[in-house]
């Protein structure tokens, strides 16, 4: 290892080190830990995963929607691929049921079985406590609502550029 100072190691520093790099690091490094600690213990308690809760989360919302495959896979952010591979595991859990459309043979509807229903409100349950005490709780109820709006207002930035 080099320890003799080399041309644009201050400058490379000073870009390391800017506020905008600082404060973003700290807002995916929380978002980060926070979602592994939520899926961790959903593993523990309920047996399934991060994503799996929020498949069921997706399809638990509107009882009675019809939520086709592909429409997850934006919902979820996922490939095409990686939602096949994730909802196999989900039906051979007995978690999902998958059918043809009636209306269009190439479209693949998902939908909670009872089973899936049951973990989902378990899963609900430790996602609200963890939710609560490690992102609620922290804050004062001002900084909670500033901090919600702030991110809302986030979102919107990077859906109307997209």
């Amino acid at each position: 290892m080099n320890a003799t100072p080399q041309p644009g190691d201050e400058a490379a520093a000073r870009a390391a080190n800017s506020r905008l790099v600082r404060d973003f690091g700290l807002l995916i490094k929380s978002a980060t830990r926070l979602e592994q600690r939520i899926d961790g213990e959903l593993r523990q308690e309920c047996g399934i995963s991060h994503t799996m809760l929020e498949v069921l989360i997706r399809l638990c919302r509107r009882p009675g929607e019809e939520i086709s495959q592909r429409h997850l896979a934006d919902d979820l952010t996922l490939t095409s691929g990686g939602t096949t591979r994730l909802l196999d595991r989900m039906e051979e859990a007995g978690l999902v049921h998958r059918t043809p459309s009636p209306a269009d043979r190439r479209v693949t509807l998902v939908e909670p079985t009872p089973r899936g229903r049951e973990v989902f409100l378990r899963a609900a349950a430790v996602h609200a406590r963890l939710v609560e005490k490690y992102f609620v709780a922290p804050l004062t109820a001002d900084d909670y609502r500033r901090l919600t709006a702030a991110l809302g207002r986030i979102d919107l930035a990077l859906r109307d550029d997209a």
